[in-house]
């Protein structure tokens, strides 16, 4: 079986000062920096997604909220605008070479990995992360990152969808609130997503 391991939108403005900050997103991308240096090799296949959206006053079909106040269940203030500061990785993050990158959003209201688009397959045709993971060997796969209860919530039940054996390594991720952590961790687990951590995948 091969595995991949899913970085989701460890991004600075998901992270302490950003635009949309994730108490502990700072600390989760110390720990996958961490983890990353002892377990990379075991994976065959590294992916991070990022956010990456058009500026206002592009909605982003209608992601951004724009003449009205943001509702942050459907509708969110302006965050990981495209080429900006915001849409950088954190700085503590620090992938291997030969990591796949996803970006999602680009005009549209994507939350998981696999909406997006794998960056540089160089034919100019839209490619997505499923099949670049297929064609690597990959049948399962683990997730980290940000937020636990919304883009790694999406991706994890969206590679459930696509057929993969799917983990997410609770100790590598944050949640945006208790509440609703809670609530994505048991959609998860009763759509078959195992919870685990990353001492004990």
């Amino acid at each position: 079986m091969g595995r991949a391991l899913v970085v989701v939108d460890v991004q600075n403005d998901f992270c302490e000062g950003g635009a949309l900050a994730v108490a502990g997103g700072a600390e989760v991308a110390r720990a996958v920096t961490a983890f990353l240096g002892g377990a990379a090799g075991s994976y065959d296949a590294v992916v991070a997604t990022a956010d990456w959206h058009e500026p206002l006053p592009d909605s982003n079909a209608g992601h951004f909220a724009v003449g009205a106040d943001p509702d942050y269940v459907t509708t969110w203030p302006e965050h990981c605008v495209r080429g900006t500061p915001g849409a950088a990785y954190h700085p503590a993050l620090r992938l291997p070479a030969g990591t796949v990158h996803v970006r999602k959003g680009q005009g549209r209201q994507d939350y998981s990995g696999f909406e997006g688009e794998v960056q540089g397959q160089g034919d100019g045709s839209r490619t997505g992360l499923a099949d670049v993971l297929r064609a690597r060997g990959v049948d399962g796969v683990d997730v980290v990152g940000l937020a636990t209860d919304h883009c790694v919530a999406a991706t994890a039940l969206d590679a459930v969808a696509a057929g993969f054996d799917v983990r997410v390594l609770t100790d590598l991720t944050a949640g945006v609130g208790v509440r609703t952590t809670i609530d994505a961790l048991t959609r998860l687990a009763g759509h078959g997503v195992a919870l685990a951590t990353s001492g004990t995948r």
